[in-house]
């Protein structure tokens, strides 16, 4: 009998379903997150809307927003336990409920490292909130700023060392809008050369995000960064995130997204954390594609 087709990783292709995913996305927690009103469970309805199987929370320097979620749905439940969780109540929860068991929401926070570059640190949801915090303290973010959300936290350290001890921590650890603003490509600076080599190429980082992955150009940040370079000869993997810092876009402005509205499609086996960062170390670069979103 025909043997089935394998990816290099040594899985069945039949057995890899895509996914979609948006692994930059912030919440009320993030100090200049752009609407006030907005709910976690606004964020998990917009998530649900775009078909989007895998949603991170990255909040600036800090796991409030994260912890703010399952604080409410604790609370939820116990208020359930206790008989006094009313018909408002009951209906959230119930929601919390649905979106989580069709979502996986992963924990992390997007890095401001030292001279302004962002990096993103995606967890396993099995982590606790006290031990995401403790990455951050081991990355120097003051003790007194892991809840405020802000962009600029003074010292933190620099790129190499925060690759390094995202990585040591298991974080999926991925360079954030890396062609563009506080990005580690350096684009637009007037210094480079070895620094930018050792921002991109550096073994402790597992991928870019990247603003023009669908770009036509010839020189779009892909082609850069697609191994065929000598002085680049790390292939990246590349992928897109909203960067969403409110829950729907503003209409036109391809730079304000909302939740889910620049996303990732990934080849997986199943939809969990492993899958995702075995992908993201693995040299299967097919098994990622932008998605193309129709509204």
């Amino acid at each position: 009998m025909p043997r089935n087709k394998m990816s290099r990783g040594g899985k069945h292709r039949e057995d890899l379903q895509w996914r979609r995913i948006d692994l930059h996305v912030h919440t009320p927690a993030s100090k200049d997150y752009q609407e006030s009103d907005a709910t976690y469970l606004d964020i998990l309805r917009k998530a649900d809307a775009e078909g989007l199987d895998i949603l991170a929370f990255t909040d600036h320097n800090t796991v409030a927003g994260y912890a703010a979620m399952l604080q409410e749905v604790s609370d939820l439940e116990r208020w359930e336990t206790a008989g006094h969780l009313g018909a408002v109540g009951e209906t959230r929860l119930s929601e919390y409920r649905r979106l989580r068991d069709k979502i996986l929401v992963l924990p992390g926070f997007e890095l401001t490292a030292t001279l302004g570059f962002h990096v993103l640190a995606i967890f396993d949801q099995d982590n606790t909130i006290r031990a995401l915090e403790h990455v951050l303290l081991q990355l120097r973010v003051p003790f007194e700023a892991l809840d405020s959300g802000e962009t600029e936290v003074g010292a933190t350290c620099d790129v190499l060392t925060a690759y390094r001890v995202m990585a040591q921590a298991g974080a999926l650890v991925i360079a954030a809008h890396a062609n563009s603003s506080h990005g580690v490509a350096l684009v637009g600076l007037g210094f480079g050369g070895q620094t930018k080599i050792a921002y991109t190429q550096d073994p402790n980082l597992h991928a870019l995000e990247v603003t023009d992955l669908e770009s036509r150009k010839r020189r779009k940040t892909t082609s850069f960064f697609n191994g065929a370079k000598p002085e680049y000869p790390r292939r990246m993997h590349c992928i897109q995130g909203s960067d969403a810092h409110r829950i729907s876009g503003v209409p036109g402005n391809r730079r304000n997204l909302g939740v889910g509205e620049r996303a990732t499609e990934v080849l997986l086996p199943e939809i969990s954390f492993k899958a995702l960062k075995e992908l993201f170390l693995s040299n299967e670069f097919s098994r990622t594609r932008p998605h193309r979103r129709t509204a």
